[in-house]
């Protein structure tokens, strides 16, 4: 994997990231915050925490900080502070990726996750990660947009590709 393909792997991140969000802004602050079967608890909750995981990862891997905890909801409590959150970590992260070169990637980094436990790990891989994940999350936002009548339509990396002509 070379610089260009990070890349090109976080502009479908955030252009996925952007059907989702799209469709979230039709919500009713209820339909919002609702109790789900969903990893983090409603839409709010899954998308705070996938904001949260890109912007620790990025500390991890920029700053060489190892933050112990995730963004708290609260933190971040309404459809607009994500928004707004959210518009400023990619700037960082999409500023960051700019600032790598091919020989950056295969760099292991050491971090220490939430729970304490200490790792090492290729960037490449952490930045693939962070794509992935956010892969995760959408898709079971994406089921319960959809069940609220607001389907975010086709977010897979194929469609992104198709669009972009790539």
């Amino acid at each position: 994997m070379n610089k260009n393909d990070v890349i090109n792997l976080h502009d479908y991140n955030y252009w996925a990231r952007d059907l989702i969000l799209n469709a979230t802004a039709r919500l009713t602050d209820e339909q919002y915050t609702a109790p789900l079967p969903l990893s983090f608890g409603s839409i709010r909750g899954t998308l705070v925490h996938t904001l949260s995981a890109e912007m620790v990862w990025r500390r991890r891997c920029q700053e060489g900080v190892s933050p112990q905890a995730m963004l708290a909801e609260a933190e971040v409590a309404t459809f607009d502070a994500l928004l707004q959150r959210w518009q400023e970590e990619e700037a960082s992260m999409r500023a960051y990726l700019d600032s790598l070169s091919d020989a950056a990637l295969g760099e292991r980094i050491h971090y220490t996750n939430t729970k304490g436990v200490s790792a090492a790990v290729g960037l490449q891989h952490i930045l693939a990660h962070v794509v992935n994940h956010g892969t995760q999350h959408r898709s079971e936002t994406a089921i319960f947009l959809t069940e609220f009548g607001q389907s975010p339509g086709n977010i897979d990396l194929i469609f992104y590709a198709i669009e972009r002509g790539l």
